[in-house]
């Protein structure tokens, strides 16, 4: 494939950046099934936050693209193929996942609609609805401001620039993959469908990885890629689930249990593998000292904000406690990573537990120091739920720098859940 050729083409009026309501996350739509089943009443608000503020994403994005490719997202409805393979496919060695109550609405859906505005330099894009349809505007949102922002820096270049360009790129990524593939016993997926160059970049990744890991690369995140590849689809959940469920809760009593309800609802629906508990919303180690004994016997734990070697001790520290053998538990590392990151981690922990890697935004978008003024570094941008059924929703994390929402209610929360002072880490991507 000549990325290049086809980015250069990328000048036509419309070229769709998603292409199909399957081009997510694979979490997404394992939490869509648990939200539809469990709370299909509640009304959530997502909103676009740019964190790296000094990206104008607003002067570097036409707002008439933007909007035509929102619109195109919205005229999406679920293929025949894809419906099959989510229907008959096996995931994590079980067949009929997604249930057909579940699929027969996923078939039908039209995304809700959106609203659009610029604010100063950024743009205010919100989606408000019931919360199992709003929820998959997440990931599509996200991959049209990151690939437009992408198109917006490439737009000036000729067709050998960017040959020049990716070949550099592909050059940066096959070297990480060569230094990977000394790593005895490592397990590695694709997790960056989120934050992405393009979606013609994901798709090289993950042949990249396929060709460069063999069974190394467990999978990908993105339905897909995973689907037209055949390699697994690869994710569990998310923050969104304790985030609304919490802000759900009546009163102080009824948050303290919110984390724990949501996974009480997940339990009863998965087993093995998909068994891996998110611990950090609010705070890893008062999450593991309050937590049930039943989530002891889960299969691991995904890390994915503070010092990453300082969670993984926390954890297994907390199975040892809990009278569990860290070594037949999985340890899932997936944040901000890259090659030196992944070495290291892997060194320190294989043997003491399974250990895994979600390799994300420095795999599909490591353009950094590429083309001028680094135009293509990666940068942090989310969209998350800012509240449900009225109120609003809170997360503190292991890092406060990805601590969001209302002053009043962070305060309430950090004493509800006991969290004090907290190191600060950058916010790599």
């Amino acid at each position: 494939m000549d990325i290049a050729t086809r980015v250069y083409n990328h000048k036509w009026k419309i070229d769709p950046i998603v292409r199909s309501l399957i081009d997510t996350d694979f979490y997404k739509l394992l939490m869509c099934q648990s939200v539809f089943r469990n709370k299909p009443d509640t009304d959530v608000t997502f909103s676009l936050i740019n964190r790296t503020t000094r990206i104008p994403l607003a002067r570097l994005i036409d707002e008439g693209e933007l909007r035509e490719q929102l619109d195109h997202i919205r005229s999406l409805r679920l293929s025949r193929g894809e419906s099959t393979w989510l229907r008959g496919n096996t995931f994590y060695g079980k067949r009929q996942m997604f249930r057909p109550d579940f699929m027969e609405w996923f078939e039908g859906l039209q995304l809700p609609p959106y609203h659009l505005e610029r604010r100063n330099d950024q743009y205010e894009l919100t989606f408000e609805g019931k919360w199992h349809e709003v929820m998959l505007w997440e990931i599509p949102a996200l991959a049209v401001l990151m690939e437009l922002r992408s198109r917006a820096v490439l737009n000036d270049m000729r067709r050998f620039e960017l040959q020049i360009l990716y070949a550099r790129a592909m050059t940066r990524v096959w070297e990480k993959i060569e230094r990977l593939r000394q790593i005895d016993g490592l397990t590695i997926a694709d997790f960056g469908t989120r934050r992405r160059h393009s979606f013609l970049w994901q798709d090289w990744c993950v042949q990249a990885m396929i060709e460069g890991l063999g069974t190394k690369f467990t999978g990908t995140s993105n339905c897909l890629i995973a689907m037209r590849r055949e390699v697994e689809a690869i994710g569990t959940n998310a923050h969104e689930l304790p985030m609304v469920y919490s802000a759900l809760a009546k009163d102080d009593e009824a948050l303290a249990r919110a984390p724990y309800d949501v996974l009480s609802d997940w339990h009863e629906e998965h087993d093995g593998n998909l068994r891996i508990i998110l611990p950090d919303t609010y705070g890893t180690v008062g999450f593991l000292d309050r937590a049930p004994d039943w989530l002891a016997g889960w299969t691991g734990i995904r890390i994915d904000s503070g010092d990453p070697a300082k969670g993984a001790e926390t954890a297994i520290a907390w199975w040892k406690s809990r009278g569990e053998d860290p070594t037949q538990k999985r340890i899932i590392f997936s944040d901000g990573l890259d090659v030196d990151k992944i070495v290291e981690l892997h060194r320190q922990f294989s043997g003491r537990a399974k250990v895994s890697f979600g390799w994300g935004t420095l795999l599909t978008n490591d353009f950094r120091g590429l083309v001028p003024d680094n135009g293509l570094a990666p940068f942090s941008l989310v969209c998350k739920a800012v509240s449900a059924n009225g109120h609003p929703t809170v997360k503190l994390s292991d890092n406060p720098e990805k601590a969001m929402g209302p002053a009043d209610e962070v305060a309430r929360y950090k004493r509800v859940f006991g969290v004090g002072e907290q190191d600060r880490i950058q916010v790599v991507v």
